[in-house]
């Protein structure tokens, strides 16, 4: 992108994906889109509203700042702009927490069927998108959230104080030290096998925190553990995201566990994504 002082914003989106697409990233043009709406206070949709719209002053330089790091540092949109949207919310993210991705949704999905006034827990929570999503389509349900990272778990806190959504959020190592007070359990848990997470690509290997990544030699280890535990609890219900080609590894490990009623349950790329596990 030009440094005059002045560009236009045809001009501004052209330059930034010209960069953003030589940086690496599959999804330049939307990048661009986002990150210039971002730097004017707008949205996507009125970048192109106006033929003659320039890009000027402070936003020229925060629009060269936006592009430098999606460019050259491969950070994730989302951490730039300092939100994403999650279901019908938009959650505020940054490096303590992973990104939301749109699989996770289905986490949602199938929470949703849960019965009237269900103690649910979001382990795992990270950012909050899950508990809070609930907690914003289905209010009667008695929503927690915890996590092991007490810095992702005030960008939960956070998130659930902004949008007005009334979650307990509580720092644990998966079920460790919390009361047996659920009726279900769903959790995006660190499932990737720890040798592949430098294989990942930048977004994720060089800027998601590893804790919320990593699973161990396999990818299993915090899955299985927090089965374990779930099973000596009163929750009735598992709701489980995992990695692809984890699906019956996962389900097995519900049935052994005492959950025999297991269904597993494919995202939009028609993967194996979650297990929903009952007894």
């Amino acid at each position: 992108m030009t440094t005059r002082s002045a560009v236009s914003v045809r001009d501004a989106l052209d330059g930034a994906i010209t960069a953003i697409d030589a940086g690496g990233s599959p999804s330049a043009r939307l990048d661009a889109e986002l990150l210039l709406a971002d730097a004017l206070g707008t949205t996507r949709e009125q970048l192109y509203s106006d033929p003659a719209a320039t890009v000027h002053g402070p936003a020229v330089r925060a629009f060269q700042s936006h592009v430098r790091r999606r460019a050259v540092d491969r950070e994730p949109v989302a951490y730039i702009v300092g939100h994403r949207a999650f279901r019908r919310l938009e959650v505020a993210v940054d490096s303590r927490v992973l990104v939301p991705r749109p699989e996770t949704e289905l986490l949602v999905e199938l929470a949703l069927g849960l019965a009237v006034g269900a103690r649910v827990l979001d382990c795992c929570c990270g950012s909050g998108a899950v508990a809070l999503a609930l907690k914003d389509e289905r209010p009667d349900l008695e929503m927690s959230g915890s996590d092991v990272d007490a810095a992702a778990l005030a960008v939960a806190a956070a998130n659930g104080a902004r949008l007005r959504l009334e979650v307990s959020w509580q720092l644990a190592d998966l079920l460790g030290g919390l009361p047996d007070a659920y009726d279900a359990i769903v959790a995006n848990p660190p499932y990737i096998d720890s040798a592949t997470i430098p294989t990942l690509e930048p977004e994720v290997s060089r800027h998601e925190p590893r804790t919320a990544l990593d699973g161990g030699p396999g990818g299993l280890d915090k899955i299985s553990e927090l089965i374990e535990q779930a099973a000596k609890t009163s929750a009735s219900t598992l709701i489980l995201e995992h990695g692809e080609g984890q699906a019956e590894a996962v389900a097995a490990r519900c049935t052994a566990a005492g959950y025999p009623h297991v269904t597993q349950h494919r995202d939009l790329a028609q993967i194996a994504r979650v297990v929903a596990a009952r007894r």
